[in-house]
């Protein structure tokens, strides 16, 4: 009667280890989904703006129902930047603290949120997550927060909302107010066929670039991985994405998607291929599925993206399926 009863609790123990290795691996936490009457904060985090460059996003969420607060650094400027260091890490740790905020929007990109980032303390923040919004530079605070495996939502910033595509509106919509994100993309002559599942990281490769080997830079194991860029020499995308191959962070991928990738310049002597073309020459020996020409970036039809969110990434003959577990 023992050996039965052995049998019976190694079985228990070993559904139980189960259970917590697959929980362990899935623990990043989504901060939660808006609705009307919330309020969400705008402020700038790098280059400095205006509040009436803004207006066209503000009326964008308060027809959504939601409340707007604008941040100290609106209107603020030191050079290129939107006030000091001090002033825009002040600002959006208020805003970061303040329990009645469910949601930060980046009013614009450009640099600067590398050098606020170690004088945010996130410790209420973890606590109680919320959406932290925007792209391009802002791909600081996503990889940075991801590492806290808690989300972010790549989407336009409050700049964009004048400019963006109704595609692109709507799709930030979803997100913020947590309905169903599935994108359809047509296939492009590049694409790596093959479906994975997995957590999607990444953003704006130059940011990416620049923050490997500092704590914001994101392991991408195991991860399905987003770039784009813009205004970028064409040889730079080639060092950028050799770095990324030889220093081993597209070991482990399980797929790759290439977004907008935006007003590339040339030197006189042509490097000779493209954006897309450099990257595929790079990629071309990863067995994995690769989507190109995916609507997020530096483009007006920049799609809503959720950052450290699991999802299905199926690349076939006809399209490129995103869904969003």
């Amino acid at each position: 009667m023992q050996r039965p009863n052995r049998f019976k609790l190694l079985f228990t123990l070993l559904t139980l280890l189960h259970f917590l290795t697959f929980h362990a691996q899935n623990k990043l936490i989504m901060p939660e989904y808006l609705k009307k009457g919330d309020t969400v904060g705008i402020l700038a985090t790098a280059r400095k703006i205006d509040l009436a460059t803004i207006e066209p996003g503000i009326k964008l969420l308060e027809s959504w129902g939601l409340k707007v607060v604008i941040g100290k650094t609106i209107g603020k400027e030191q050079n290129q930047l939107a006030g000091a260091d001090w002033q825009r890490a002040t600002d959006f740790q208020e805003m970061l603290d303040n329990p009645t905020i469910k949601a930060i929007w980046a009013a614009k990109g450009g640099y600067g949120t590398v050098r606020i980032v170690d004088r945010i303390n996130f410790t209420e923040f973890k606590k109680k997550p919320k959406w932290i919004i925007g792209f391009s530079d802002i791909t600081v605070l996503h990889s940075h927060i991801n590492n806290m495996d808690i989300g972010t939502l790549h989407a336009i910033m409050a700049i964009s909302a004048k400019t963006a595509t109704p595609e692109a509106i709507e799709s930030f919509r979803k997100a913020l107010f947590g309905e169903k994100l599935e994108y359809h993309i047509p296939a492009h002559p590049f694409n790596k066929k093959g479906k994975a599942q997995g957590e999607l990281v990444g953003g704006n490769l130059s940011v990416l670039y620049s923050i490997q080997g500092s704590k914001s830079a994101v392991d991408m194991k195991g991860k399905i991985l987003f770039l784009e860029d813009l205004d970028e020499y064409l040889y730079h995308i080639d060092r950028m994405m050799m770095n990324l191959k030889r220093n081993g962070s597209l070991d482990g991928l399980k797929g790759i998607i290439i977004g907008g990738m935006t007003s590339m310049n040339d030197n006189d002597i042509p490097w000779g291929k493209d954006a897309l073309e450099i990257i595929e020459d790079v990629v071309k020996d990863l067995k994995i599925p690769i989507a190109y020409n995916f609507p997020a970036g530096h483009i007006k039809d920049n799609r809503a993206l959720i950052l450290g969110k699991t999802v299905t990434l199926d690349v076939n003959d006809k399209e490129t399926v995103l869904k969003f577990e």
